[in-house]
């Protein structure tokens, strides 16, 4: 694209903001009707209500969220009927902070989509009332999403990625492997056999009672036990990989919690302290945890990747390897992630860390994809129910463990 200069009488190259700015033009007339798909998304899956409008290029025009993590973290953990009250509270302000930092009229939006599953239920039925309400109102098409499919292609929205590629879902809740071969197209791997890692490493920093760390008060267990790790030896407690002989894709986090449990428990009677306090050696645990959790994470990608490439569901050399999720923004975890990456000659993206919690951009996004695949838009939404456990894809995970695939042992220095 080139512009006349008018001083000088001449073409130049635009810049990318100009670019845009022209880009914009096009796509408004002076009645300011858009012109292009626009989706507000709503989430209210957990303890986040967010909003977000995107438009089918992938541009965020108008984005909102209220936390309600200091709230959970001084109850020590979430309340379902708090949680509910407080999206309650806060929908109908988050939406119309969004619409209007966007100036989309919501008479514009092309859709509304909306998290339906899975998630805590008195969550869930808090963004389904509003939406069902919303689209009624302004006779729009809904689209219900399922929260792992919306982060699994969040990375569609910030990078050039083509189907298939390989997904680590990692948070509080969810701990999965699965191959996207297409939107609403998934092969399941593995996934936790019990808790989530982001759900142990929050017992974990409870049971360490990082919340009395000076450094460490206004943080989430996660982010805890992520700051204090770096002043930790993680060498010093014997920790082993859960499942390290089992040849699968599962996770399994509930063993390794109990394991530190008891070390925590010795701890405590070495220092002579009391429960509630905080152990002189809680970076050395924080250490020794992150790293067993990291190490296990990477094990499992690195058999999925070795399975799906014997298979040819992936490529040998420019595969791609997404981690999402809340856990994904560790950046020691996503450095094991890097080191798999690299022996498996597959490219490693993750979202931006506001894009790896959950998010309303994320759930617009995944919209915009089902738009323009024609898939789950809804003109009715007669019948919908939220649904509080649901898969994603078909789980060929039985098929992975019975490959008994052996990963080559490797050196995770981090």
């Amino acid at each position: 694209m080139l512009i006349l200069n008018k001083t000088a009488g001449s073409f130049s190259k635009p810049s990318k903001r100009k670019i845009y700015e022209i880009l914009r033009c096009f796509l408004f007339h002076p009645g300011k009707r858009f012109l292009h798909k626009l989706v507000l998304g709503i989430e209210t899956s957990c303890d986040d209500t967010a909003a977000a409008v995107v438009d089918e290029t992938g541009n965020v025009l108008g984005e909102a969220i209220h936390s309600q993590t200091e709230v959970h973290l001084k109850e020590g953990g979430i309340i379902p009927p708090v949680a509910q009250q407080l999206h309650r509270e806060n929908i109908q302000r988050i939406v119309q902070e969004a619409l209007s930092a966007s100036k989309v009229p919501p008479s514009e939006l092309s859709a509304v989509a909306t998290t339906i599953k899975p998630g805590l239920a008195l969550s869930l039925g808090v963004g389904l009332s509003y939406s069902v309400q919303l689209v009624n109102q302004l006779k729009k098409p809904f689209i219900p999403i399922h929260h792992m499919e919306a982060h699994a292609l969040t990375v569609r929205l910030t990078n050039n990625v083509e189907f298939p590629f390989l997904v680590l879902l990692i948070s509080g809740g969810h701990c999965l492997l699965a191959l996207v071969q297409g939107v609403s197209d998934f092969l399941m791997l593995g996934k936790s056999l019990d808790i989530a890692p982001g759900d142990m490493l929050d017992k974990v920093a409870r049971r360490l009672s990082l919340i009395k760390h000076p450094e460490c008060s206004t943080m989430c267990g996660g982010k805890a036990i992520e700051h204090l790790a770096k002043q930790g030896n993680k060498l010093q407690f014997d920790l082993k990989p859960p499942l390290h002989r089992n040849k699968n894709c599962n996770f399994s986090f509930t063993g390794l919690q109990h394991t530190v449990d008891k070390i925590i428990i010795r701890k405590e009677k070495e220092e002579g302290i009391e429960t509630g306090q905080v152990l002189s050696s809680a970076a050395d645990i924080a250490a020794a945890v992150q790293h067993t959790i990291a190490c296990h994470i990477a094990k499992r990608t690195h058999r999925a990747i070795l399975f799906c490439q014997q298979r040819g569901l992936l490529s040998q050399t420019n595969a791609v390897l997404v981690a999402s999720g809340g856990v994904a923004s560790n950046l020691y975890i996503r450095k094991a992630l890097g080191i798999i990456a690299d022996v498996t000659q597959c490219t490693l993206l993750c979202p931006p860390p506001r894009l790896c919690t959950d998010n309303g951009v994320m759930i617009a996004w995944n919209g915009i994809e089902k738009l323009r695949a024609g898939l789950g838009i809804l003109h009715s939404t007669e019948g919908i129910r939220y649904e509080p456990k649901c898969p994603l894809g078909v789980d060929i995970s039985k098929e992975v463990g019975e490959a008994a695939i052996k990963v080559p042992r490797l050196k995770m220095e981090i």
